[in-house]
This record gives C-alpha cells, sequence and structure tokens, in this order.
C-alpha cells in the first residue's frame, strides 16, 4: 500500500522490461515495493542507490512505463510500514488505466475512458500522485496543482500530450460497466 505522496523523483538509467531507475535510496532492500510513477513494482536487483525492476506485458500494456525514456524523471514512493502516517489517501500502485495531458500548469485536464467512474472531489493518483479531483466531465477530469505538488513531482513539468499512469480510489470510484452476472442470468444458468 502506498498514499500517493511522492518521496522525491528518480531517473530511469535503462528503460525497458528491466527498467533501471536511479532512486537516491542507499537501504532499499531486494523485493521490496516501490512505486515508480504509481505502479507498483518490485526491486529485482540493486546497484548502489539504483533499483532495476522487471516488467511484465500487462504493466507494460495498462502503464506508461514501456514508453519510457534515459534520463526521464518519474515520481518515486516506498510502500507502507505498519503505523505509517496516511497523508495521501490509500494508494494499492495498481494502475487501471492512463489518460492524456489536454492541459497542463496549475491546473491538470486529462482526458481519458476512466472518467465515466470519477466523481468530483474523489480521490485520483496521477502518475503517483495523489490528487483531488476538481471536476469531471464525459471523457476527461481536472486537478488543481498547489505549488508544492508542481515542484517535488513531475506533474510540474508535464507537457500537452504526455501520457500519465491513473489510478481512482477505491472508495469514491463509480462502478464501471454494469456486471451481466445478474439474478436472471445466475438463474437461468441453475444456480
Amino acid at each position: 500500500m502506498f498514499t500517493g505522496i511522492v518521496e522525491r523523483r528518480g531517473r530511469v538509467l535503462r528503460p525497458g522490461r528491466r527498467l533501471a531507475v536511479e532512486t537516491g535510496w542507499s537501504d532499499l532492500a531486494h523485493g521490496e515495493s516501490v512505486a515508480v510513477a504509481g505502479v507498483c513494482l518490485t526491486v529485482a536487483r540493486l546497484k548502489g542507490t539504483a533499483a532495476e525492476f522487471d516488467l511484465v506485458a500487462e504493466t507494460l500494456k495498462k502503464t506508461n512505463l514501456g514508453a519510457l525514456r534515459k534520463g526521464d524523471a518519474v515520481n518515486l514512493e516506498r510502500a507502507l510500514r505498519h503505523g505509517d502516517r496516511l497523508s495521501g489517501h490509500l494508494v494499492q500502485g495498481h494502475v487501471e488505466g492512463t489518460g492524456t495531458i489536454v492541459q497542463s500548469g496549475k491546473t491538470l485536464r486529462v482526458e481519458t475512458e476512466l472518467a465515466a467512474q470519477m466523481i468530483p472531489k474523489g480521490s485520483i493518483t496521477v502518475d503517483g500522485v495523489s490528487l483531488t479531483i476538481v471536476d469531471v466531465e464525459p471523457g476527461a477530469f481536472t486537478v488543481a496543482l498547489i505549488p508544492v505538488t508542481r515542484r517535488i513531482t513531475t506533474l510540474g513539468r508535464v507537457r500537452k500530450g504526455a501520457r500519465v499512469n491513473l489510478e481512482l480510489d477505491v472508495m469514491t470510484k463509480r462502478p464501471g460497466k454494469p456486471s451481466r452476472i445478474t439474478r436472471e442470468f445466475l438463474r437461468r444458468a441453475g444456480f
């Protein structure tokens, strides 16, 4: 579990299926969970303050990690420990999809199919940053960025057209498509 409160920015040393990131942490452990751009990844190898993470096909399909290039900045957060203070909201690091930045600056406007599941004032993580949704419209949502968020995360430098990772807060998420499994379906199936 994470909070969406970014601890630092890392730098991509090697993109690809074995992602290498300069984290700046000298006390990471093999097997530890780290949110990289909001994606929960497991430390596979350590070399000084650099960590390597294995990316599986589903991660590459659902996130923007496959598009990273050498030198790109990424938001980093270590997993919660029992008794840690929750400053953001509970985040699993299970990115549900991506969105495209259509307006950047003090306010981000993001186009995404996930907007149908969002509610105004609900929580969301954008590239691992815990934010409050200001407004939702068909196919898009907006969030406001305070100065400290623009300064310490990658969102202060994000450009129009960038693809960002999105994870909705499970407690404020509207259900997506209704389940096709209804009482009538179960009755017809003999249950």
